[in-house]
């Protein structure tokens, strides 16, 4: 049985940009780093929290996959108002102002350096996610 989402992986154009979007500007930390058996760099874990992580592959280690559907990563934020302030504070602006979309959760969207689309999300009580999380 699926239990979550354990990680989404990206290969980075730029490692050190890379890591400050996502740990210095929105708020990530990095968990831990594996290494080829000569010692390089090979991935490098960060937490995001519940048990889920996002991997960053050096030098675009992972090929672009052909024909694939990605569209965006999603993140969880507990307070929206209180994320973009702190992201603000970092330097980083979001793409648009906090909207309500179909769902009924609060939304903002960022770029990370590569260009790939992240969503914030703050899930509503009231919201379709909130009622199929709580219907088990």
């Amino acid at each position: 049985m699926v239990t979550g989402i354990g990680h989404a992986a990206y290969g980075v154009s730029d490692l050190n940009a890379s890591l400050r979007f996502y740990c210095g500007q929105l708020g990530l930390r990095k968990a831990f780093e594996l290494h080829r058996d000569d010692g390089t760099l090979w991935i490098v874990y960060l937490y995001a929290g519940n048990r889920s992580f996002i991997e960053l592959f050096p030098e675009s280690e992972v090929p672009p996959q052909e024909g694939g559907s990605y569209r965006h990563l999603c993140l969880i934020v507990d307070d929206m108002a209180a994320t973009l302030r702190a992201m603000k504070m970092a330097g980083l602006e979001p793409l648009n102002p906090p909207s309500v979309g179909k769902d009924g959760n609060t939304q903002a969207w960022v770029r990370d350096p590569d260009g790939n689309p992240i969503e914030l999300m703050q899930i509503a009580p009231d919201s379709d996610q909130a009622r199929a999380i709580t219907s088990g």
